[in-house]
This record gives structure tokens, sequence and C-alpha cells, in this order.
């Protein structure tokens, strides 16, 4: 009778009791605590867990795996292109040589008959012409045409009456340019309106 009674009073009193009293305390509800949930509490603030460290591990290696893939490409690259820069130098050198052996037999020629030596030098400056046009940059020989500030750079202009303006009417020094771009514009002078032909 005496317990009940007491745990009466404990009620009517508004004192709760068990699971009640223990949360009331500030006792955990959930007994024993986890200890995934006690080894948190006790990690400093900040501090990442052994999972987080092992990822971050992971991400580092790739990184410093990734910055040595990118330097050995950087250098197999500049190998690469300066082996192809080697062979397009001696390709261009090689497609000369036979200019320049023609060019050494005129000298050895040159007490011959002068109409022989010209004929060879004219047939040398074809030839030079042949490789430089197989290179990718023909001679350009540009009279007549309208002037092209892209192609030909104007040394002068004159007033001819049988031009029209902005023609290029004289090509002092050729200019050499194709599809791989130009080499050298064309030194000209053009036609500038009509007059009495003087040059400015």
């Amino acid at each position: 009778m005496s317990d009940r009674g007491d745990e009466g009073r404990g009620w009517r009193e508004g004192r709760p009791s068990g699971d009640g009293a223990r949360a009331e305390s500030g006792e955990p509800r959930n007994w024993p605590p986890d200890p995934a949930e006690e080894a948190a509490a006790r990690r400093p603030s900040g501090e990442p867990d052994e999972d987080s460290a092992a990822k971050i591990a992971e991400l580092e290696d790739k990184w410093r795996r990734a910055l040595a893939d990118l330097d050995n490409y950087r250098k197999r690259t500049a190998r690469m292109l300066d082996g192809e820069r080697a062979e397009e130098r001696a390709r261009t050198s090689a497609a000369w040589l036979p200019v320049l052996d023609d060019l050494e037999r005129a000298l050895e020629h040159a007490d011959a008959d002068p109409a022989t030596v010209i004929e060879g030098v004219r047939s040398v400056l074809g030839q030079a012409r042949e490789v430089i046009a197989r290179l990718g940059y023909r001679r350009r020989d540009d009279e007549g045409v309208p002037f092209d500030p892209a192609l030909h750079e104007a040394v002068s202009t004159v007033a001819d009456p049988e031009a029209a303006d902005g023609t290029v009417v004289h090509v002092l020094r050729p200019g050499y340019g194709g599809e791989r771009g130009q080499l050298r514009p064309a030194q000209v002078v053009v036609a500038k309106g009509h007059g009495d032909g003087r040059t400015s």
C-alpha cells in the first residue's frame, strides 16, 4: 500500500517516474549510447572523420598524378614539335640543293659565251621559282590588277590616263604568297586618277 501510495503521490505532485523522469533529468532516451555518436562528440571541431580523410587523401593523390601527367604531356609535345621543325627545315633545305648545284656550275662556266651564261642563269631562276612555289609561295606578278593592301605595298602613285584609278601599273619587287599565306607583299606603283603621268 505504501509503495502504491508513494507512486500515486508522485503522479499527484506532478513528478513523472520511469523513462519520463530520466528524460526530464536530461538522461538520454537511447541507452547504451551509439559508439559512432560518442566518437563524433569526442572529435575536435573541424577535424574530418576517417572516411573523409581517406577521400581527401585519394583526391590529393589523383591531383598529383594529373599534374605529373600534364607535365609529361607538355615535355612530350615540346620534343615532338622540335622534331617536326627539324624535319621541316631539312626538307626545305633539301629542296634548294639542286638550285645551289646549278649556281655553282654556272660559276664554273663564267668564262663561256655570255649568252650561254645568261641562259643558264635564267634556267636556275626558273628552278628557284618552282621550288618556292612547291613550298606554297608562288611568285606574284600583279600588274593590271586592283591594289590590295593584303597583297601589295604601295611605294608610290602615278597619274596614268590608260589605267583605272587604284590599279597596279608597275611591280618594283614581286610578292610571294599562296594558300599558306603571304610570304611578302609585292612593292608596286599604283595609278591615281588621270593626269600628266608624274609620280607623287
